[in-house]
């Protein structure tokens, strides 16, 4: 197994750890929930890179590591959207998570069709991915109850800008595909 196949099986072995360590009681529980999930979004980039830049690229990675991501941050926003209990946090959390299942029906439907290429991932889709893994690091280390307002309100903010980036980045991918999906170009 390559170095960036063992990254992305540990960024899935760290989904369990966050979730524990989100509910011990611990001093600072908070802190190192925060840094759990720090440290998977670092590996997620991380792998991508040596991946790419060291030539390692597998099958086994392209299709194990986008689910990795998924399943973190999906396991992330539900945990927040039980400490962040208001109806805005969890539309954001559902269209985030709304759009991963979309977005990855999506591309497997293209593959299917020989037109992977044409959903590739684009700018406005890394930009909404690192808003969404700060605001997610920002969110798990910030206890709502403690006062830290500012803090607080700013990691919202860019949960909110990640979401609506991700609406954004959905639609490129949609219109992206329109060509193939139209039923007058595809009498089958």
């Amino acid at each position: 197994m390559n170095l960036p196949n063992a990254l992305t099986l540990f960024r899935i072995a760290l989904i369990p750890v966050l979730v524990l360590v989100f509910y011990l009681p611990f001093k600072n529980h908070l802190l190192v929930a925060a840094a759990v999930f720090a440290v998977a979004s670092v590996t997620d980039w991380f792998d991508g890179y040596l991946a790419r830049r060291m030539g390692l690229v597998t099958a086994f990675g392209a299709f194990l590591d986008p689910v990795a991501d998924k399943l973190m941050v999906a396991v992330a926003l539900v945990l927040l959207v039980e400490r962040h209990d208001t109806i805005l946090f969890t539309l954001a959390a559902c269209v985030i998570i709304g759009r991963e299942i979309v977005v990855s029906a999506l591309r497997e439907w293209m593959a299917e069709l020989g037109a992977r290429t044409s959903v590739a991932v684009s700018v406005v889709g890394k930009v909404k991915t690192a808003f969404q893994m700060i605001s997610i690091i920002g969110l798990l280390a910030i206890d709502p109850n403690a006062g830290q307002g500012w803090l607080l309100g700013l990691a919202y903010l860019m949960l909110y800008a990640a979401a609506v980036l991700t609406l954004w980045s959905m639609f490129i991918y949609l219109q992206a595909a329109w060509k193939v999906m139209r039923p007058e170009d595809n009498p089958n």
